[in-house]
């Protein structure tokens, strides 16, 4: 007992496929993008808290401790012109 095959209902099975491999495939380079992202953030995360440690830092204590924001912001405002500087700097050829 031999099975027929319709051609029609073979080849839209073979297009189905080849549209789900494709679409399989991109999927895959998502979340390889995505996972290189997520990776490249971990690791600026752990440089950050390494030197916090080393630096023997508590950023909850160091919250807490009155006038720490206003000097924040001291430094932020002294730190722009600067940093204005070094990205026209960047720019020029």
């Amino acid at each position: 007992m031999e099975a027929e095959t319709d051609p029609v209902a073979t080849d839209q099975l073979l297009a189905e496929n080849q549209q789900l491999r494709a679409s399989i495939a991109e999927l895959e380079e998502q979340l390889s993008a995505q996972s290189a992202r997520t990776n490249e953030i971990v690791a600026q995360t752990q440089e950050r808290i390494y030197w916090l440690d080393r630096w023997h830092i508590d950023l909850d204590k160091l919250v807490r401790v009155p006038g720490v924001s206003q000097s924040r912001a001291l430094l932020r405002a002294i730190r722009a012109p600067f940093r204005l500087l070094k990205k026209a700097a960047r720019k020029l050829p």
